[in-house]
């Protein structure tokens, strides 16, 4: 009789986080409500900013092209919001138990909502650029200033999802996470995002300088535009790399605490 050898540790391991994540990827499309509202906002962001206030806000360019990489972030920070309210449930709902007592590794159910959560915006980010592109937002950036910028913006939201699940794992339950969205939602509009810094009131411009949102900001807008980054590259760069290894690191040890 012929044995078959066991499957390597690393096979096993990949097949458990792919089955939790298509598990994450099915839950968000069926949950249409959250899907509509994460596709719908930030459009609706995008036109009121344009149309509504943009005629009043001074920036040396055309508003659509200054507003349009803050929307995006502000995107970002919506999709994560709502991966912390998605941990929060799995956490108190008694899967996370469940799945500690199967043969599987179940970090991988917070690797499926990561990867939920990356899914989800790149499809509100692609709307809000083929939105932007038909309101007038005149991109200049080469091919490879798009790869840069794409680079970026998906490293600022698997950085700002890392964060939500940890907040997720922690929080007493959705309702708790949900406070996620108002912190996360706020930190833009103080920053480069929708109006220069020096325009504000000398503490909240201070705030604004000291913001990660800003140099994130001016760097894809720089990208985006084919305009020098004067200098944010970098500093936008390592935020988003601190973020992501706070965040990253923060889940891992809270979700092992959390037995």
């Amino acid at each position: 009789m012929t044995t078959l050898a066991p499957a390597p540790a690393v096979g096993w391991t990949a097949h458990d986080t792919g089955a939790l994540i298509d598990r994450c990827l099915r839950r968000s499309l069926r949950q249409l409500d959250t899907v509509l509202l994460s596709v719908i906002l930030p459009v609706m962001l995008l036109l009121m900013f344009v149309y509504v206030f943009g005629g009043a806000i001074q920036t040396g360019v055309d508003y659509v092209n200054w507003v349009v990489p803050g929307i995006i972030l502000l995107t970002a920070g919506y999709g994560a919001a709502n991966t912390a309210v998605d941990v929060a449930s799995d956490m108190t709902g008694g899967i996370i138990d469940r799945f500690r007592s199967l043969p599987i590794r179940p970090t991988g159910v917070l690797t499926g909502h990561v990867v939920a959560s990356m899914a989800r915006n790149a499809v509100s980010t692609a709307l809000v650029f083929g939105i932007a592109f038909l309101i007038g937002f005149d991109a200049a950036a080469a091919p490879l200033e798009w790869v840069a910028a794409v680079g970026l913006i998906a490293l600022y939201v698997i950085a700002l999802t890392w964060v939500a699940v940890a907040i997720g794992i922690v929080a007493s339950g959705p309702e708790a996470a949900s406070g996620f969205t108002f912190a996360v939602l706020f930190l833009p509009y103080v920053s480069s995002a929708f109006v220069p810094p020096e325009t504000m009131p000398v503490a909240l411009e201070t705030i604004a300088r000291f913001n990660p949102v800003t140099p994130i900001t001016d760097t894809l807008r720089g990208l985006l535009l084919g305009t020098p980054v004067d200098g944010s590259a970098l500093p936008a760069l390592l935020w988003c790399l601190g973020i992501f290894l706070v965040g990253r690191v923060a889940a891992g040890l809270l979700f092992r605490r959390n037995r």
